[in-house]
């Protein structure tokens, strides 16, 4: 007997309806469920900056528990909308990154060199994978220097947008509002005091 097919998840809202459509990008299958392993990159593509550690949290946190390797919608939705409405894996200040690079240069030259840039983002910390540090260093190499001039590539960092977490920001103000505006029930203890008083 075939199993029967899910009805497929439409969004309530503006926040809903980005993340369905980074996930859906990743499914294949049109079942609304993708593989383990696309989870980093629909993360990404949402503005999300999370490490290798909090992409192995979300996979544990939504994997379909009867097939695993899978991620199926209906878990992944409501656990990032949460996780974005709390500012979960939200990407650095220029601030932060300025001093992040500024700790790196010692001598406030204002740029690292090719190699050094390399071994610091392949080779310290958490390392980036190859295709990440190619499409990294596109951007942040100076084709005149053949140098990282850091301010520059923070400016060009900060031009993408965070657009998922403004959105999420007015849901959760338009939320609120929501519920301040909800006349309060009173409770029938409350109402029994009130007539009695």
């Amino acid at each position: 007997m075939a199993r029967k097919e899910e009805p497929k998840i439409q969004p309530n809202n503006d926040l809903e309806k980005r993340i369905i459509e980074a996930f859906e990008v990743f499914d294949h299958s049109g079942k609304q469920v993708v593989d383990v392993r696309e989870i980093g990159t629909i993360l990404r593509s949402l503005g999300c900056c999370p490490t290798e550690a909090e992409i192995q949290e979300v996979i544990l946190a939504t994997e379909n528990k009867e097939a695993t390797g899978n991620v199926p919608l209906v878990n992944f939705l409501p656990y990032m909308c949460k996780a974005i409405i709390e500012h979960q894996f939200y990407p650095a200040s220029a601030e932060m990154l300025l001093a992040a690079f500024r700790y790196f240069d010692p001598e406030g030259r204002g740029f690292l060199t090719k190699e050094r840039f390399f071994t610091l983002m392949m080779e310290e910390g958490e390392p980036f994978t190859q295709e990440e540090y190619d499409e990294m260093i596109q951007v942040a190499l100076d084709p005149v220097t053949d140098t990282v001039m850091y301010e520059y590539y923070i400016n060009q960092l900060m031009v993408a947008p965070k657009e998922v977490y403004d959105i999420a920001d007015r849901e959760e103000i338009e939320r609120k509002k929501r519920e301040a505006a909800a006349p309060r029930r009173r409770r029938p203890s409350s109402l029994l005091r009130a007539t009695q008083g």
